[in-house]
C-alpha cells in the first residue's frame, strides 16, 4: 500500500506552505489528492515530488500558470524517478558509494543546483535503511558542509540548500518510522542552538529502536523543557547543542536544564559543544553520546 502524508507533512517536505498548496489545486487543478475515512487530504510521494518541482519553477521566475501547463511532463518524470527510486532500493550501496554520493551533492550544492542535490539524495536514501542513510550519508555530509563554511568555501547560500534538502528528508524518514511506545525520550536543542539536524537523526534512531519520541527541536528555553519533562515525564532526555559559546556558558546552560529533570530521568548531551566539555557533562551527572558505540550501548 503506497504510503501517504497529511497536508502539514506534505508541505514540511514539499517546502510549498498548507495555504499554497490549497490555492493551486483549487485555482489549477495542480493535484487530486486521496482522502482518509476522516476526510483529511492524504499527498503521495509522488505528489509531493510534483509540488517541489512546482516551486522550484516557481522560484526560478515562471509563473504558475505556464508552469501547470508542463504538469503532464512533470507527473511522467516523477512517475519514472520513483521508479528508479524504487528499483535501487532493492539493491545495497557498492563499496564506496556513499562518498560518491556525498562528493556529488556538494559539487551540485556548489553550483547551487538544488534539483541535483534533491535527485542525488532520494537516489542514496531509497538504497538504505533511514538510519543508516542518516549515519553514513547525512551525517558526514552535515559535517563537511559545517567545516566547508567555516573554511570560507561555501557560502550560507549553499549551507541552506544542503541543509533545507536533507532536513525535508528526515522529516519524511521520523513520519515513516515505527510508532511504538517501549519508552519516552523528549529531544530538544540548548535555548540558543539552532542546529537541530543531528537532533532530529537522533530521534530517528530512538524511533527505529522502539521509543515513543517528544521533539521540542530547536532554542527550547529551560523553562519549557522543564515543563514538559514535569507533563510527561519520560524516562530520557536528548539534548543537542552543536554551537560553542564556551566552558562557562556551556556550564550555566547546562545546570539550568537538568535543574529540574525529576525522580529517575537521564540526560543525554550530543553534539560538536556536547563532544568539546564532555568533562562538564559527567560532572553533572549527563552522558554525552556521540560515537556509534555509544549509541549502541544507549539503545541495546
Amino acid at each position: 500500500m503506497e504510503r501517504t502524508y497529511r497536508i502539514n507533512v506534505a508541505a514540511e517536505m514539499s517546502g510549498v506552505s498548507e495555504g499554497l498548496i490549497r490555492a493551486w489545486e483549487r485555482r489549477y487543478g495542480v493535484l487530486k489528492p486521496r482522502r482518509t475515512p476522516s476526510g483529511y487530504r492524504a499527498y503521495t510521494e509522488g505528489d509531493i515530488a510534483v509540488l517541489k518541482r512546482l516551486k522550484q519553477l516557481t522560484e526560478e521566475g515562471v509563473s504558475i500558470a505556464e508552469a501547470v501547463k508542463l504538469l503532464p511532463s512533470i507527473k511522467r518524470d516523477v512517475k519514472e524517478a520513483l521508479e528508479r527510486a524504487e528499483r535501487g532500493a532493492l539493491r545495497a550501496p557498492k563499496a564506496g558509494q556513499t562518498d560518491r554520493w556525498r562528493q556529488e551533492i556538494l559539487v551540485a550544492a556548489e553550483r547551487l543546483d538544488q534539483q541535483s542535490v534533491e535527485q542525488v539524495l532520494d537516489e542514496a536514501m531509497a538504497s538504505m535503511p533511514p538510519v543508516a542513510f542518516f549515519e553514513e550519508v547525512l551525517a558526514p555530509l552535515q559535517r563537511e558542509v559545517g567545516e566547508r563554511w567555516h573554511a570560507g568555501n561555501l557560502t550560507i547560500a549553499e549551507e541552506h540548500l544542503v541543509t533545507q534538502a536533507a532536513r525535508q528528508r528526515v522529516v519524511a524518514l521520523l513520519h515513516q518510522a515505527p510508532r511504538r511506545t517501549k519508552q519516552h525520550v523528549v529531544c530538544a536543542c540548548f535555548p540558543r542552538d539552532e542546529h537541530e539536524l543531528g537532533l532530529m537523526g537522533a530521534a530517528l534512531r530512538f524511533r527505529h529502536a522502539g521509543w515513543r519520541v517528544t521533539f521540542l527541536g530547536a532554542r527550547t528555553p529551560a523553562e519549557h523543557l522543564a515543563r514538559v519533562v514535569r507533563v510527561t515525564q519520560p524516562q530520557l532526555v536528548a539534548l543537542s547543542v552543536a554551537n560553542d559559546e564556551g566552558a562557562d556558558v556551556f556550564r550555566q546552560t547546562l545546570v539550568e536544564l537538568l535543574q529540574e529533570r525529576g525522580e529517575g530521568v537521564r540526560f543525554i548531551i550530543g553534539g560538536r559543544a556536547a563532544e568539546t566539555h564532555r568533562a562538564i557533562v559527567e560532572g553533572l551527572g549527563a552522558k554525552v553520546v556521540a560515537s556509534a558505540q555509544e549509541w549502541d550501548a544507549l539503545l541495546g
